[in-house]
């Protein structure tokens, strides 16, 4: 039997029905209905965060956060899913790139900072806590201060990551989620923003809604990036057993940790961060060497993606870029492994078995 790289989450269908049958009743499908006001309150709930805006998907709220945070213009990382920059670009944000840490592939403090030394004329920053692994939020903190810069965090990766005992979402001006069929936590499609000021998050939820202020008028242009009320009934439905989800794919990840430590370079992890299991990266520098285990997985029936390649100050090399050799060294050799829920711990050693025979 195939192991798959990934399978998303499928909702209990009688507890969905249960849901979709409130909407039917109330004739109430869109425009902040009660599932979406329910969702909302147990997301923040669940997460620890205030200020949570439900959206159309990951993509937009990338876009809604910029657009609120009044940054036309901004500093991002080459190593992440295309969206991360694509999104910026297709709202005419002048978008350059900064290279990543060489062990966390996350966006470098230091290199950032001297990015700023070099050029200051950019509004803010997108960094993304790749593969779910939180940034050195701290030090970005301070390089943000320093240079006076908005912080938007990239967290589609990232759903219920804590650093310490704070949830990772409440780190920058905003943090955007991806609720995409993929992701640990879904709703078919959507996404969420999590806001530092209210203030933020009122004219946010204006934006998505044509800009239309909460007596009707019209206000600042916008668009809509709502999200509809049976999709909200997706993720009511998952979000009851997503704290089991989350655990069992932790432990899946440490097993993969345990028996590929020494074999393939991992990445470095934040010490303080508590895991979600969303990825299984792993890093093999040669190429002859990556296309033996790449061959070698698919001939046992067992997915794998080149995910993140290429790096995307090459693929979008007409922006500026401060130098990125670091993100273009992981791109080159970067492999995902199968992670999802549906999987066993005998899965992970079958996968793992290939891995270690073809090294």
């Amino acid at each position: 039997m195939m192991i798959a790289l990934n399978k998303p989450l499928s909702p209990d269908l009688t507890k969905l029905a249960a849901y979709l049958e409130q909407v039917n009743e109330s004739g109430w499908y869109t425009n902040f209905g009660p599932l979406h006001e329910q969702l909302t309150k147990r997301l923040e709930a669940y997460l620890g965060v205030e200020n949570l805006l439900l959206v159309s998907n990951g993509t937009l709220a990338l876009q809604v956060a910029c657009k609120t945070l009044n940054i036309n213009s901004a500093i991002t990382t080459p190593f992440s899913f295309v969206a991360t920059t694509s999104s910026l670009l297709w709202q005419g944000i002048d978008t350059a790139f900064s290279d990543i840490d060489r062990r966390s592939y996350n966006l470098c403090p230091k290199a950032l900072d001297k990015t700023f030394e070099q050029d200051n004329n950019y509004d803010g920053i997108v960094a993304t806590h790749v593969y779910g692994n939180p940034c050195d939020v701290e030090s970005l903190a301070k390089v943000a201060d320093k240079h006076n810069k908005k912080i938007v965090y990239d967290a589609a990766h990232a759903f219920d990551v804590k650093v310490g005992n704070k949830s990772v979402l409440n780190f920058g001006d905003a943090s955007t989620l991806s609720f995409h069929a993929t992701k640990v936590f879904h709703t078919v499609e959507g996404g969420a923003i999590i806001f530092k000021h209210k203030a933020d998050f009122v004219k946010a939820k204006q934006l998505i809604n044509f800009g239309l202020q909460a007596d009707g008028t019209l206000g600042e242009s916008g668009i809509n990036a709502k999200l509809n009320e049976y999709q909200c009934a997706v993720g009511l439905t998952l979000l009851d057993d997503i704290e089991s989800v989350i655990k069992h794919r932790a432990v899946l990840f440490n097993i993969y940790t345990d028996e590929l430590k020494g074999v393939v370079e991992l990445p470095l992890w934040h010490p303080q961060a508590s895991l979600n299991g969303a990825y299984m990266p792993i890093y093999i520098a040669g190429a002859r060497k990556q296309k033996d285990v790449m061959q070698a997985l698919a001939k046992n029936d067992i997915q794998c993606r080149r995910y993140f390649t290429p790096s995307l100050d090459l693929a979008y090399s007409k922006q500026k870029s401060f130098g990125c050799s670091n993100s273009q060294n992981i791109a080159g050799g970067i492999i995902c492994l199968p992670l999802h829920n549906s999987m066993s711990a005998g899965d992970v050693l079958t996968v793992t078995n290939v891995v270690k025979e073809e090294l």
